[in-house]
C-alpha cells in the first residue's frame, strides 16, 4: 500500500506511559493502522528512534525465519520521522497489534494489550470517536463561538447518547481534588459573566477559558468540551489554535490547578503551543487525542 498524502491523512495518537502510539486512517479499508516503531518503542521502554528501527529490523527478520506472518508486514503509511521529514513506515492493524504484542519479549506486553483493547469500549473511547468526526462535521460551522450555548452544543455532541445530562448545565455542586467549582446558586450568573468577557487578545481569551474552567458547568466532560471551545474562539478571533501535543499532561494539569489562583502558567503553556495551522486535520486530531489523555 502506498503512503497517503500528508495533507489528507487522518492521524490519531494514543498515549501509553507518556509515549505516543500513532495511527493513520485508511479510507479504502475503513480502519486504523498503527506505527510498528511506536509500538516497539513503548514495549521496549525505548525512545531512541534509531534503536527502535534497528530492533524492528532484527525482530522482523527473526519472525520471517519462524514463518510468522507478522514478519512480512508490508503495509506502509507516511509518518513524521525525528528529522521532521515524512517517511514510509511499517504499520499493522488493530488485530495485528494484539498479536504482535503477545509475541513481543516484554514484561509490560500484557499491560499494553489490556490498555490498547480497553480504551475503545469506554464512554471516553466512544466520545473520542465522536470528537474525531467533528472535524468533518458541518456542526463546526454552526456552533456559537465563545458563548455558553456554544459550549453546550459541543458537550451535547461529544456526550449525546452517553450521558443523560449531555449539553445540560449541572444542578448540583461539584468538587475535584479538594477544589469546589462555582456553586449552583451562583452558576447561572457566573456563566453569564464569563460569556461577556472580551476575546480581542490572546490574554483575554485565555482568561475567559480559565474562568469557564472555574465555573465547570457540566457534571462531567468539562475539560474535553472547553478545550474545543477555546480553540474555536482562538480560530475566530486570532486565526490561531493550540497544538495540545506540545503541552504535557503533568504540566497542563498542574497549571490548570494553579489557575484558580494565578493563571500565568497556563497562559504561558497555551501561548507557547499556539499554531496558525487552524485547518490542519492532523493538528485537530492530535488535539482530541491529548485532550482525552489529560482526563485519563
Amino acid at each position: 500500500m502506498a503512503g497517503k498524502n500528508a495533507e489528507s491523512k487522518k492521524i490519531s495518537i494514543r498515549i501509553f506511559d507518556n509515549t505516543e502510539v500513532r495511527a493513520v486512517w485508511d479510507d479504502d479499508n475503513s480502519k486504523w493502522w498503527f506505527s510498528v516503531l511506536d509500538i516497539v518503542g513503548v514495549l521496549r521502554g525505548e525512545t531512541n528512534y534509531e534503536k527502535n528501527r534497528n530492533y524492528w529490523k532484527y525482530l522482523k527478520a527473526k519472525l520471517r525465519r519462524e514463518n510468522n506472518q507478522l514478519g512480512s508486514v508490508t503495509t506502509q503509511f507516511k509518518f513524521t520521522a525525528p528529522d521532521g521529514k515524512e517517511r514510509l513506515a511499517n504499520v499493522i492493524d488493530y488485530d495485528g497489534v494484539k498479536e504482535f504484542a503477545k509475541k513481543f519479549p516484554s514484561k509490560q506486553a500484557n499491560r499494553f494489550i489490556e490498555w490498547f483493547t480497553y480504551s475503545d469500549d469506554t464512554i471516553d473511547g466512544k466520545s473520542k470517536s465522536k470528537a474525531y468526526a467533528l472535524f468533518d462535521s458541518s456542526l463546526l460551522d454552526t456552533l456559537e463561538v465563545g458563548t455558553v450555548k456554544g459550549l453546550q452544543q459541543i458537550h451535547a455532541y461529544l456526550f449525546g447518547g452517553l450521558y443523560d445530562f449531555a449539553g445540560q448545565i449541572r444542578e448540583v455542586n461539584i468538587a475535584k481534588g479538594g477544589h469546589c467549582f462555582a456553586p449552583v446558586k451562583f452558576l447561572e450568573n457566573t456563566l453569564r459573566l464569563v460569556e461577556k468577557m472580551p476575546e480581542s487578545s490572546f490574554d483575554e481569551i485565555a482568561e475567559k477559558y480559565v474562568e469557564m474552567n472555574v465555573a465547570h458547568p457540566f457534571m462531567e466532560g468539562n475539560g474535553r468540551s472547553t478545550r474545543i471551545w477555546l480553540d474555536l474562539i482562538l480560530k475566530k478571533n486570532l486565526k490561531l489554535c493550540v497544538d495540545w501535543s506540545l503541552i504535557s499532561k503533568t504540566d497542563y494539569l498542574s497549571a490548570m490547578q494553579e489557575s484558580t489562583m494565578d493563571s500565568k502558567r497556563i497562559k504561558d503553556l497555551l501561548q507557547n503551543a499556539l499554531t496558525n495551522k487552524i485547518r490542519s486535520r492532523e493538528i485537530f486530531m492530535k488535539g482530541v487525542d491529548y485532550s482525552y489523555y489529560y482526563e485519563e
